[in-house]
C-alpha cells in the first residue's frame, strides 16, 4: 500500500477491491455501491437507526467488514458520528432514512457545522418513480440541511452513487472541516447495475494534502513578531487538535518560552503543571502582552466577539477558514491554513533567532504562574466545600482528582460544563470533549459511546447534568450492547438551572422557576435496570469512593455505570450569572 493511502487510513482490502477489473456480466446494488465507497474513505463505523429506505446500504456495509452501529434515536447517531470523527481524525459517518429518521438527527448535524466536525449524513429518500407523488417519509432533505453542512444534494442514478460519496467527503475537508449530507432514493439503492458501468473513484487517487501553511511572508512576519515579542500569549483551538497539530504547538511554545492557553478540543494539548500550560490567567495575559496568537478558534461569543482582547493588542489569528480570519474583530496579522502546518513553519522560521529571546521571558512565565497559584488557592474553598447539598465546584474538583492520562472526559450540559472547566484539566490531547458552539445538549451518549469504540483501552467519563442525560440516556443500553461502557456522572439539581438563574433574575423568584424544573429522579437505578452500576451520592464525602467504585464496575462487568450526584440547585457558574452566553 502506498504512504498516502495508509496516510488517508484506506484499507489494502478496500483499495484492491476497487482496483479490480469486475467480470463480464457482473452486478452490483446501489446500496453496496454505498459500502464500497465508504470503505474507499476509510469509514469502517456507520451509526445508524434502521428504515426500509436504507437496507441496501446495510446488506453491502456486512460485505465490506464496516461495522454497523444501530441506536434508539437518530440525534445519538449523529452526535456519535460526530464523536467519531473527533476522536479519529478521519470522516465519520451517520446513515438515517427519510423522513423523521433525517429530522431526528438535525441537532446532530447542527452540532457537527458549528464545531467543525468531519461527518457524512446519508439519508433515505422515496424511490424517484414516487417523486412528488406523498410517498412514506418524503421530505425536502437537501434543501432543510442545506443550511447546515458543507455540501447537501440527491443521487439521481445507481452508477453515480460511489461518486457522489467521493464529492460529498472532500467537501467534508475543504477548509475548515464540516458536514455533508447525501440523499440517496430507494429505488437508486435497490437497483443493480453492471460493475463496470459504475464511477467509482479509486482510493487516493483524488486526494490532496490540505496542510497549508498560506502565504510564506507571513509566516516570516509572525516569525519576527514572536523572536522580538518581550510578553507573547497563545490561544490553542480546537482546530489544532482536530488537525492534529498538537505537537506543532507544543513545540512551537516550548522552543519560544510562550504561556499556552487552551479552549475547546484543544484542552489537554500540555497537562496540567507542564511549564507552558496555563489555565486561569487568560484575561490577564492578554491584557499585558503584547502580541497575541489567535490559533484555530473563532472570535464569537466564547470569545466575547473578540472584544476581550484589548483594542491596541497586536492580534494574529490563524485558521483554517478564510472568512473567520478577522470576522467580528480586527487582526494585526491573519495567516490561513493548516494550523499544525504553519505552527511548524512559524517554528523552523524563528530557529536561529529564537534563543536569546526566549531566554528573557522566563520573567513574564513567572508573573503568570503566580497569578495562576493565587486564583487557584481562591478557588480551593470552592473545589472542597463541604457544604451539603453538594456544591458543583466540589464535583468538577472530584471529577479532575479521579482522572487519569487514559481518561477522556465529556462534558455534557450547561453550568455542568462551564463549572467543570474552571477545575478539569485533561492530561492528554483528545481527551476533553464537549457540545461546542451550536451548546447542544444530549451529545454526552454519542460521544462517549464512539469514544470507548475508537479506544476501547480508555476509560471515557462523561459528565452530565439532569437534563442532558434525560435526552439521549437511553441509547447507554445501546454503548452497553456494543460492548462500549463507561462512567455516567450526573450532576443532579432536577432542573435546567443555567435558564433558571436568568429567569430569577429577570422576571423574580415567582415566575423563575417556570419551564425549567424537573423531577427528582434516581438516576441510578437506570444504570441497574441495564445490568450496571449505579449510586446516589448525597454528601462530598461520598463522591470519591463513588466514582472508584463506578471505575471498577465498568472494568469488571463490561456495563456502563451511573453515578448520580445530588447538587445545590442554588449554585450557579460565574457566566451564567454574568449571563455572558447572550453578551
Amino acid at each position: 500500500m502506498s504512504t498516502r493511502a495508509k496516510d488517508l487510513n484506506v484499507s489494502d482490502t478496500a483499495t484492491d477491491t476497487l482496483a479490480k477489473k469486475s467480470q463480464a456480466g457482473d452486478v452490483i446494488s446501489g446500496g453496496r455501491l454505498v459500502a464500497k465507497a465508504l470503505k474507499n474513505e476509510g469509514i469502517d463505523t456507520i451509526f445508524t437507526l434502521c428504515g426500509g429506505h436504507i437496507i441496501d446500504i446495510y446488506d453491502g456495509c456486512v460485505d465490506e467488514d464496516i461495522r454497523i452501529i444501530d441506536v434508539r434515536h437518530e440525534q445519538t447517531a449523529a452526535h456519535a458520528a460526530d464523536g467519531y470523527a473527533r476522536q479519529t481524525g478521519r470522516l465519520g459517518c451517520v446513515v438515517t432514512t427519510a423522513g423523521p429518521g433525517c429530522t431526528n438527527a438535525i441537532t446532530g448535524i447542527a452540532t457537527a457545522f458549528r464545531s467543525e466536525s468531519p461527518i457524512l449524513h446519508i439519508g433515505g429518500q422515496g424511490a424517484l418513480t414516487q417523486h412528488k407523488m406523498g410517498s412514506l417519509q418524503d421530505l425536502p432533505h437537501v434543501d432543510i440541511l442545506s443550511p447546515i453542512t458543507k455540501f447537501a444534494a440527491s443521487v439521481r442514478s445507481t452508477e453515480r452513487v460511489a461518486d457522489m460519496i467521493a464529492m460529498a467527503a472532500r467537501e467534508c475537508f475543504a477548509g475548515a472541516p464540516g458536514p455533508s449530507y447525501l440523499e440517496i432514493p430507494r429505488d437508486i439503492l435497490d437497483r443493480e447495475v453492471e460493475f463496470e458501468k459504475a464511477t467509482i473513484p479509486k482510493a487516493g487517487s483524488y486526494r490532496v494534502s490540505t496542510k497549508s501553511i498560506g502565504d510564506p511572508a507571513n509566516v516570516e512576519t509572525l516569525a519576527q513578531l514572536l523572536v522580538n515579542s518581550e510578553r507573547p500569549a497563545i490561544l490553542l483551538g480546537t482546530q489544532v487538535w482536530a488537525s492534529r497539530g498538537h505537537q506543532e504547538a507544543i513545540d512551537l511554545v516550548r522552543a519560544l518560552n510562550i504561556p499556552a492557553y487552551f479552549n475547546g478540543a484543544g484542552r489537554g494539548i500540555l497537562p496540567p503543571g507542564d511549564p507552558h500550560h496555563f489555565h486561569r490567567t487568560r484575561r490577564d495575559a492578554f491584557n499585558k502582552a503584547d502580541v497575541i496568537v489567535i490559533v484555530g478558534t473563532p472570535f464569537d461569543f466564547r470569545m466575547g466577539y473578540g472584544k476581550r482582547l484589548r483594542a491596541d493588542a497586536t492580534v494574529v489569528q490563524i485558521d483554517l477558514d478564510y472568512r473567520t480570519v478577522g470576522k467580528n474583530r480586527d487582526v494585526s496579522l491573519g495567516l490561513v491554513g493548516d494550523p499544525g502546518a504553519v505552527l511548524k513553519a512559524v517554528h523552523d522560521a524563528t530557529t536561529a533567532a529564537s534563543e536569546n529571546g526566549a531566554a528573557t521571558r522566563e520573567g513574564w512565565l513567572e508573573e503568570l504562574r503566580a497569578l495562576e497559584a493565587q486564583k487557584t488557592q481562591k478557588l480551593m474553598p470552592l473545589f472542597q466545600s463541604d457544604n451539603d447539598p453538594i456544591h458543583p465546584y466540589r464535583v468538577a474538583w472530584e471529577l479532575n482528582e479521579f482522572l487519569t492520562e487514559e481518561t477522556i472526559y465529556i462534558g455534557d450540559g450547561g453550568d455542568v460544563v462551564t463549572i467543570s472547566a474552571q477545575a478539569v484539566q485533561p492530561r492528554a490531547p483528545g481527551n476533553w470533549m464537549d457540545p461546542g458552539a451550536l451548546g447542544s445538549l444530549g451529545v454526552g451518549t454519542g460521544f462517549a459511546m464512539a469514544s470507548k469504540l475508537v479506544h476501547p483501552n480508555k476509560e471515557v467519563l462523561c459528565y452530565y447534568g439532569d437534563g442532558s442525560f434525560g435526552m439521549t440516556a437511553f441509547d447507554m443500553e445501546t454503548a452497553n450492547r456494543f460492548g462500549a461502557p463507561y462512567i455516567a456522572v450526573i450532576g443532579n439539581n432536577s432542573a435546567m438551572n443555567q435558564i433558571r438563574y436568568g429567569q430569577i433574575t429577570k422576571y423574580g423568584t415567582e415566575r423563575g422557576d417556570v419551564g425549567n424544573l424537573l423531577g427528582d429522579v434516581p438516576f441510578s437505578k437506570f444504570a441497574e435496570m441495564l445490568g450496571g452500576y449505579g449510586e446516589e451520592v448525597r454528601q462530598p464525602g461520598e463522591i470519591a469512593p463513588a466514582l472508584q467504585r463506578a471505575r471498577e464496575a465498568v472494568q469488571g462487568t463490561g456495563k456502563s455505570a451511573v453515578i448520580n450526584i445530588w447538587v445545590d440547585p442554588n449554585e450557579y457558574a460565574p457566566g451564567t450569572k454574568a449571563q455572558t452566553m447572550y453578551k
